[in-house]
């Protein structure tokens, strides 16, 4: 418990920088960001089924709202923009509580670790993409990749060299202490020091930014003005947003799920992530989700319980109400810096390098889902993904495990050829082992690996069917065709370990004939009892898939 409340003190310290810029981003005065980091969070801390997952003011919604208000000619940070924006949030809100009616949120269970991991990666640097200018004394940017590449150049015209150091500094300083003492709240350390550097040194007067002065006081609900000439647009720019924070939301809390061993319930989260964004647009803020920066800090400081995001709602409400006034004090780089700092721990190279390792397909995935957040956004980088991944699964069932199987001189019973590179065949038998569906989009390979390695010694073939599980009609008829093939040929057909679901199959889809012929045999020893083959077996050259 001390552990929870530890971590939402540091997540409202840690709030103040990160939301009042993405407010800002969002088009809205900076104190709005405060406000979305105070009765938000405390709603969606009492609903969730996440123990440690932090939600708020965050870059991905806010970078949409503000691209939105822009879009439809309105000035950030104006009366009208002040107006329409919490009309755009209730708006998310509404989409999101559908999307709890539909139980949209389960679609995301289907989603595999390497696009989870790609997603996450891909929306950390994208973040860090849009804050490396103020690390510098430039100006935040939006969009993806390419857009905030050429901002950071054209940001290059203000570039600071105390800045700079400030916030290098602070990303370096925090990334090593966290190797070396993790539980130092480092974070809220190098907050501190930037207030003491102004307060000492004025780094002010040598063009460092600072956060602007914010009068003290709490939020009050705001009656919605609706413009409903620009509605329509405000609808569909909503619905976006609302696919954006539920499948951001939900695949990186699913991922922390995963990692500690609980079960998420989505349909849950996702109507946690409707009534915080109704609470945030009745506020007067901008849509609200997870913040996966603020959720790495969590995680290192050990909270895992939902009394964090109340300590950190209560937090928030002290700073409103008394502490205020040091929020001036704190430089823009050293605030960065530490947002930066967040971001790059939660980047799961760790992940990549794993798939690098062993699998060159998933590790695929995984870029591709990274390059598709940072090069056309979110929702696309996930619809990247998950393509990618039912392309991955739709190959592996194309082309499952299987395996010529011989024998080991020396060695009793039958073994992968595959596996074991002292295992040969027994010269005129071919045994090939089969595992998963037997159907139509791999019926082809199966028969292919059979007639690839048959010659004119081979006597007898025999199916190792332990890993078939089901068969479809179109295999049903290939192999009653392979069967008289082979017949024709001289060659005697044999499936043996197969499961009883399989015969009956073939019986309903008219392969009957297999059984009753006497294709289909109980084990290897009775198919080698008919045909006569025995020990000590004269071996053939080994062969391949």
């Amino acid at each position: 418990m001390i552990k929870d409340i530890i971590s939402g003190i540091i997540v409202a310290l840690v709030s103040i920088p990160i939301s009042m810029g993405y407010a800002q981003i969002a088009g809205l005065p900076m104190i709005y960001g405060l406000y979305g980091s105070l009765i938000p969070i405390l709603i969606f801390g009492i609903i969730t089924s996440s123990y440690d997952f932090v939600f708020g003011v965050d870059a991905a919604p806010a970078a949409l709202t503000g691209a939105t208000i822009v879009s439809l000619g309105i000035v950030p940070e104006s009366k009208e923009a002040v107006a329409a924006v919490p009309v755009l949030t209730i708006l998310v809100s509404l989409w999101l509580l559908l999307f709890y009616f539909l139980k949209a949120g389960k679609t995301v269970k289907y989603i595999s670790t390497p696009v989870m991991g790609g997603f996450i990666t891909g929306i950390c640097l994208e973040i860090i993409s849009m804050q490396i200018p103020k690390l510098y004394g430039g100006s935040p940017g939006t969009g993806e990749l390419p857009e905030l590449v050429v901002h950071m150049g054209r940001e290059l015209k203000n570039f600071n060299l105390v800045s700079f150091i400030l916030g290098i500094s602070t990303i370096v300083i925090i990334l090593i202490m966290r190797k070396l003492a993790p539980k130092v709240p480092m974070s809220v350390i190098a907050m501190m020091i930037g207030a003491v550097l102004t307060v000492r040194f004025h780094i002010d007067k040598y063009g460092v930014k600072l956060l602007p002065d914010t009068k003290s006081g709490l939020p009050l609900p705001k009656l919605l003005h609706i413009d409903y000439t620009i509605l329509p647009e405000l609808g569909f720019s909503a619905l976006t947003i609302a696919l954006v924070i539920m499948s951001e939301t939900l695949l990186a809390s699913r991922a922390n799920a995963i990692s500690d061993g609980y079960d998420l319930k989505t349909d849950r989260e996702v109507l946690a992530y409707s009534l915080a964004n109704m609470t945030s647009g009745a506020f007067g803020c901008c849509p609200v989700n997870a913040s996966v920066s603020r959720t790495t800090i969590v995680r290192q400081f050990g909270g895992r319980s939902h009394i964090m995001s109340i300590s950190a709602a209560f937090s928030m409400l002290i700073i409103l109400l008394l502490c205020t006034g040091f929020i001036k004090y704190l430089p823009v780089p050293v605030l960065t810096g530490i947002i930066v700092a967040a971001l790059l721990s939660a980047c799961e190279f760790h992940l990549a390098k794993r798939l690098f390792k062993i699998s060159k397909s998933d590790f695929i995935i995984f870029i591709s889902a990274t390059l598709g957040v940072l090069f056309f956004g979110t929702v696309y980088g996930v619809v990247i993904g998950v393509i990618l991944s039912f392309v991955s699964v739709i190959r592996q069932v194309v082309s499952p495990p299987r395996a010529y199987v011989g024998i080991r001189p020396g060695h009793e019973g039958f073994y992968s050829m595959k596996a074991h590179s002292d295992a040969r065949p027994i010269q005129g038998l071919l045994i090939y082992r089969f595992s998963g569906s037997l159907f139509f989009a791999n019926i082809d390979t199966f028969v292919r690996d059979i007639e690839r390695v048959i010659d004119k010694n081979t006597r007898v073939v025999i199916i190792h069917g332990s890993g078939i599980n089901n068969v479809d009609i179109t295999a049903a008829d290939r192999l009653v065709a392979l069967n008289k093939s082979l017949n024709k040929r001289g060659i005697l057909f044999y499936i043996v370990e197969n499961d009883g679901v399989v015969n009956d199959e073939l019986k309903r889809f008219g392969a009957g004939e297999l059984i009753s012929s006497g294709v289909i045999r109980k084990d290897m020893e009775e198919v080698l009892k008919i045909t006569r083959i025995s020990a000590p077996f004269e071996l053939a050259d080994p062969y391949e898939l």
